[in-house]
């Protein structure tokens, strides 16, 4: 497996996870056999457990967190891919609501 850099996902827990390039296959301290495909994520809880998650259940369940770019301000999910805005907030557009009048 080739090695890339730890990326910190979000659910109601923090995981630490890897995208497999290749199948991997380990047994963990406890015995289990843990077995996964190209594409599948390789994951570690908070606790250091490793496990592998099939990439759907992964992608369904976790949400990448955005890494600030230093000094900048901004939030970019994906190193390299440019910058991202942060959000702005919401404003109502004047006139596109209809008024509701009071007699």
């Amino acid at each position: 497996m080739k090695c890339e850099e730890w990326k910190t996902y979000r659910t109601r827990f923090l995981v630490k996870a890897k995208q497999l390039n290749s199948p991997l296959s380990f047994i963990d301290p406890l015995g289990r056999q843990h077995v996964g495909r190209k594409g599948d994520y390789l994951v570690e809880s908070t606790e250091g457990v490793i496990s592998i998650a099939p990439r759907r259940i992964f992608e369904d369940v976790y949400v990448l967190m955005g890494v600030e770019v230093e000094g900048s301000g901004a939030v970019s999910n994906e190193p390299g891919s440019g910058v991202r805005k942060l959000p702005q907030p919401c404003r109502e557009r004047r006139g596109t609501r209809p008024s509701i009048g009071y007699m």
